[in-house]
C-alpha cells in the first residue's frame, strides 16, 4: 500500500492529463482527480474534491497537489470535513512537476509526509527536506564510482538504457533528490527539476556528471548512479 495522490485542477482535462503523466512514472499509485465544477466548466467544485478525498481514504495518507488560487482553497475547505485530516496533506507545489515527484516518491514506498516535501522541493527546495524519509534510495553505485570527501561528493555515470534521459527518468532523477537533504546537479542544471533535466537531451551513451552538497550528498550520488546503471529499469 501507497500514499495516494489527489489532483485538483480548475480543468478537468488538465487533472486528467497530469495524473496520466505522473501514473506513467508511478503506475502502483492511486491518484485521483477533481477537475473543474460538477458541470463541466471551468473552475473548482468542493464536492468534487471531498468525493476524491473519500476515494483516496484507506491507504498510507493522502497528498493533494493543486494548480491555482481557489483551488487550494476548495482543497483547504474539504481537508476541513476530512475524516481523519492528519492523514491528508496539502503541497506547496506547481501542479505537474510537483505531482511527478510526488508520485515517483510514494511508489517508492516513502511517507506522506516524504512525499509531501518532494513535490514541494521542486518548487521551493523546501528546507525541511531533511526531514524526507530515505527508505527509497537505491541502493549503492558501483565501488570506485563515487569520489569526495566531507559533505561533497560527484560521480560519473553512463547512460545505458537505449532511450537515454527522457520523461521517466528525468522523474525518477527529480522526484528522488527532491526528498533528500541535498543540493544537486546533473550536468549542470538543477537535478530536482524534472524538465531541466530532460532538456540535456542526453542519449544512451552519453555521461551524467553529478555534484551533490549537503547531509544526503553521498546519497544522492549513489541514488542516482544506482538508477543508471540499472538503466531505469528500461532496456
Amino acid at each position: 500500500m501507497t500514499v495516494r495522490l489527489v489532483v485538483v485542477s480548475h480543468s478537468e482535462k488538465i487533472a486528467d492529463g497530469a495524473a496520466e503523466l505522473a501514473a506513467q512514472m508511478a503506475p502502483d499509485v492511486v491518484i485521483l482527480t477533481a477537475g473543474g465544477t460538477a458541470d463541466g466548466r471551468i473552475g473548482t467544485s468542493l464536492e468534487k474534491v471531498m468525493s476524491a478525498l473519500d476515494q483516496a481514504a484507506g491507504g498510507d495518507g493522502v497528498v493533494v497537489v493543486t494548480d491555482l488560487g481557489s483551488a487550494v482553497m476548495t482543497a483547504e475547505s474539504a481537508l476541513e470535513f476530512a475524516g481523519d485530516p492528519a492523514d491528508v496533506l496539502l503541497a506547496d507545489a506547481p501542479l505537474v512537476e510537483g505531482l511527478v515527484a510526488a508520485a515517483v516518491a510514494a511508489q517508492s514506498g516513502a511517507g506522506v509526509e516524504a512525499v509531501r516535501l518532494a513535490a514541494e522541493a521542486v518548487y521551493a527546495h523546501a528546507p525541511g527536506g531533511a526531514e524526507a524519509s530515505t527508505a527509497f534510495i537505491a541502493g549503492t553505485v558501483t565501488e570506485g564510482s563515487v569520489t569526495g570527501k566531507g559533505p561533497d561528493f560527484t560521480g560519473d555515470f553512463e547512460l545505458v538504457n537505449q532511450a537515454g534521459m527522457h520523461a521517466r527518468p528525468a522523474a525518477k532523477i527529480a522526484g528522488g533528490l527532491a526528498a533528500l537533504n541535498a543540493e544537486v546537479t546533473v550536468n549542470g542544471v538543477d537535478g530536482t527539476a524534472m524538465t531541466s533535466l530532460m532538456t540535456l537531451a542526453a542519449g544512451q551513451g552519453s555521461v551524467l556528471h553529478v555534484e551533490a552538497w549537503g547531509p544526503d550528498a553521498e546519497r544522492a550520488i549513489n541514488y542516482v548512479g544506482g538508477l543508471v546503471q540499472a538503466g531505469f529499469g528500461e532496456p
